[in-house]
């Protein structure tokens, strides 16, 4: 579990938001890249609407938080943190623990907080149906080595589907903009983006949408789920909010049109605004 995975990116908070310093971006080349203007990378709008709406509550997070009945035997939630789990310093061990909610319909976000010093040679994240196994012997990458999940190794930037059965080679890298042998330095915090009605997964770090990492999830019920191997790591989960597939209403596409045409900057305005109280409330979602 030995090397330590540097942080050099400025991590996200609780929507994907920048701390403050300037997002990782692709270079201007990478702009002109075709695969960076195909549908795989461009932000969905349902998306920046959910992104757009205050966070769940505790009681929602706690609903979607780490199921400490379906875990590896080395990983425990804390008790003073129940959005936390912390693993054993168990050697030649790996270990995952899955979600507490499947999904099957919606749009759902959650933030990951694993914090780069703790991620070791083998840290994947991703989903998982309730067949994936929770433990294997050795330092691998568990989540994604068979067809019952998916993820992405944050150190090496790869995708992994039943990636026992395919050679190193042929596993996709990502994000997908990375040239060959580039690396890609996460911050501590990157949220995890799953459409079931499109039947994707994407991600997001440091406010930037990363591209859809796999499709062909429909039909599916998949849970969230890590893989870690350093000892004493913790690794925080807390549930953004999901959206149901039937058409927004109307008031709350109007919403979101007038949000934008404010502006992030300028949203803490709203109060000075000449508009009724009620109507200042909702755009403010009170």
């Amino acid at each position: 579990m030995g090397q330590k995975i540097s942080g050099g990116i400025k991590s996200v908070d609780g929507r994907g938001e920048s701390g403050g310093s300037p997002s990782y971006r692709p270079s201007a080349q990478r702009r002109q890249h075709p695969e960076l203007r195909g549908p795989d990378f461009a932000k969905p709008p349902r998306l920046d609407l959910l992104l757009d709406m205050p966070c769940a509550g505790l009681e929602t997070q706690l609903r979607h938080a780490w199921n400490p009945e379906d875990r590896s035997l080395n990983i425990f939630i804390k008790d003073d943190d129940k959005l936390t789990f912390h693993r054993h310093p168990v050697a030649q061990s790996t270990d995952c623990i899955r979600g507490r909610v499947g999904y099957t319909r919606g749009l759902h976000v959650w933030r990951i907080h694993w914090p780069s010093r703790q991620r070791g040679t083998h840290a994947v994240v991703g989903v998982a149906t309730s067949e994936a196994a929770l433990h294997s012997v050795g330092y691998t990458a568990l989540v994604g080595s068979d067809c019952e999940s998916w993820g992405w190794d944050l150190g090496r930037n790869r995708l992994y589907h039943d990636s026992k059965n395919r050679s190193h080679s042929s596993l996709p890298s990502y994000p997908c903009f990375l040239e060959p042998e580039e690396s890609f330095t996460l911050p501590d915090s990157l949220l995890v983006i799953l459409d079931m009605d499109e039947g994707t997964l994407s991600f997001m770090a440091d406010g930037q949408y990363l591209g859809v990492a796999f499709r062909g999830l429909k039909g599916k019920k998949l849970y969230p789920v890590v893989s870690a191997v350093w000892g004493h790591c913790e690794i925080a989960m807390k549930y953004i909010n999901g959206l149901d597939p039937e058409p927004l209403p109307l008031m709350d596409l109007c919403r979101r049109a007038a949000r934008l045409a404010l502006g992030r900057e300028r949203l803490q305005e709203i109060e000075s605004l000449p508009l009724p109280q009620s109507l200042k409330s909702y755009l403010q979602y009170q």
